[in-house]
């Protein structure tokens, strides 16, 4: 089975062909067009920019991942596109594309939660001849992104509990507004993340004590806050003298109280619901001290639980990414919606607000 995978929720055009065989799916191709450069100089995705440019690149974006799969349209047995949430502007661009693919090939299409995408990112072989089984039931997956942070407990597949969320900002929104209180640009997750580096080396120890607030660590629940982490940042910038040793002093400390909280919460509910595997998914999920502290207490304390990370390239937004959303939901389709699926280029509606269900 082969899926045309498609995502425009945000500001990359993704494109992807998935390949399905055994039950194991292999990327044949996975086509991201970055839009960075362009909304660097706001400090944030534009909705109507990201479109204009969703526009200009979705068609170029396809052909160049038939191209590189080797893949004719002939072949394609399912086209799965980001359904929401996202901004409604670039969503509709990749939505009314995959639409219109689906009339004109005659193919299925599916609508895909873009969170459920980053889950099954986790189901991508990076090595197709791999021996290493999927993921088992049940399993605990930390969303961690710009728009989401969830624990989500899954009982069997498309089987969604949300456990704990944020309760004001999703993590990686509070890494850019961080970064953008501390002068450092945008997207703030790999600078950050780079500076926090630097701090840690010990030749670049420096003077600043700086012990930032972990929220809710110590809460009864499952839930997250960031905001009140943000607002320390801010408050330390303007009790201390602003120079580049301050900027990497919180720029590690801002990142290591993220994921002591993030670290914090999963140790406890993996302690609570016993998964048989533990897994990583969002975009700040390509933050390397996150993956490794994560993986050491996981390792520690809940050692009978497996521990299963993205590979890099599917971290962040892509297409193969939905395209393995997309086969799932479709293995786990009665007949008639299959046929179904066939006619809902007439009727399947981009949703900013999509839930996960």
């Amino acid at each position: 089975m082969i899926i045309l995978g498609i995502e425009t929720s945000c500001d990359e055009t993704a494109v992807a062909l998935v390949k399905v065989q055994r039950n194991r799916l292999e990327a044949l191709s996975n086509i991201v067009s970055s839009q960075i450069k362009l909304h660097a100089k706001w400090g944030g995705v534009v909705p109507n920019l990201a479109a204009r440019e969703h526009l200009k690149n979705i068609l170029p974006v396809l052909k160049t991942a038939l191209k590189k799969a080797k893949v004719r349209p002939s072949a394609i047995d399912l086209i799965a596109v980001t359904q929401g949430p996202g901004l409604i502007p670039a969503l509709l661009i990749g939505t009314n594309a995959a639409k219109t693919l689906s009339y004109v090939w005659q193919k299925p299409l599916i609508g895909i939660h873009h969170i459920e995408g980053h889950i099954y990112a986790n189901f991508i072989r990076v090595n197709p001849k791999s021996k290493i089984q999927n993921p088992k039931f049940p399993i605990l997956c930390l969303i961690v992104s710009g728009g989401h942070t969830q624990l989500i407990l899954m009982k069997k597949h498309l089987d969604y509990k949300i456990i704990g969320q944020t309760l004001d900002d999703a993590v990686g929104e509070a890494f850019d507004k961080t970064a953008r209180i501390l002068g450092l640009g945008y997207p703030g997750g790999p600078i950050i993340s780079q500076l926090a580096t630097r701090n840690s080396q010990p030749k670049k120890k420096n003077n600043f004590q700086i012990c930032l607030p972990r929220p809710m660590i110590n809460s009864k629940d499952f839930n997250f806050s960031f905001s009140g982490l943000k607002t320390a940042v801010l408050y330390k910038m303007k009790e201390l003298q602003k120079n580049k040793k301050l900027q990497e002093a919180l720029a590690y400390e801002f990142q290591q109280a993220a994921i002591d909280v993030l670290v914090s919460k999963t140790i406890k509910a993996a302690e609570k619901y016993n998964p048989k595997t533990i897994m990583l998914a969002g975009g700040v999920s390509a933050n390397q001290e996150l993956r490794k502290q994560l993986g050491e207490f996981i390792e520690k304390n809940i050692p009978s639980a497996r521990y299963i990370l993205p590979a890099l390239s599917y971290s962040t937004d892509n297409a193969a990414m939905v395209a393995a959303a997309g086969y799932f939901r479709w293995r786990e389709m009665p007949a008639a919606r299959r046929k179904e699926a066939l006619r809902n280029w007439q009727t399947l509606q981009a949703d900013a607000n999509l839930e996960l269900a």
